[in-house]
């Protein structure tokens, strides 16, 4: 891959890891919880629901914070856009949908079909690698 594309790929990691990093809406106000909002049952519960809800984003948001990181990782160590499984380029049509795509669409593919096979298919990939290995 060249230098010119290394660099905007770059650029975009690290503008989506600052922009999760100092998101500090989320940190400040969306975990703060009113006093007014725990009166009745009723409220409560949707009170739970909400930060249920928040604290599931915010995972997500570590959890792509993390891709960023590994991506950036890899253009240092100049194998970005390589495919891990196969080692062919990734292309970069992909990688503009997809940048922190790790394989190219046949290893892709070929992964989901297993997955589908698999009771690991099933399991949630917002657990992490480590968890759901752990528990299967």
């Amino acid at each position: 891959m060249n230098k010119t594309v290394l660099k905007r790929f770059k650029k975009i990691f690290e503008q989506q890891r600052h922009g999760l990093l100092f998101n500090d809406r989320v940190l400040r106000e969306d975990f703060v919880v009113n006093g007014d909002d725990r009166l009745d049952e009723v409220d409560q519960a949707t009170t739970d629901v909400e930060q249920s809800m928040r604290m599931r984003l915010r995972n997500r948001e570590l959890l792509y914070l993390k891709k960023i990181d590994e991506a950036l990782k890899r253009i240092d160590e100049e194998s970005f856009g390589e495919c891990e499984s196969c080692g062919n380029d990734i292309e970069v049509r992909r990688l503009e949908v997809r940048p922190t795509a790790t394989l190219c669409i046949a290893c892709k593919e070929d992964e989901e079909r297993k997955e589908v096979l698999t009771a690991a298919g099933r399991q949630h990939k917002s657990l992490g690698e480590s968890f759901s290995r752990r528990y299967t």
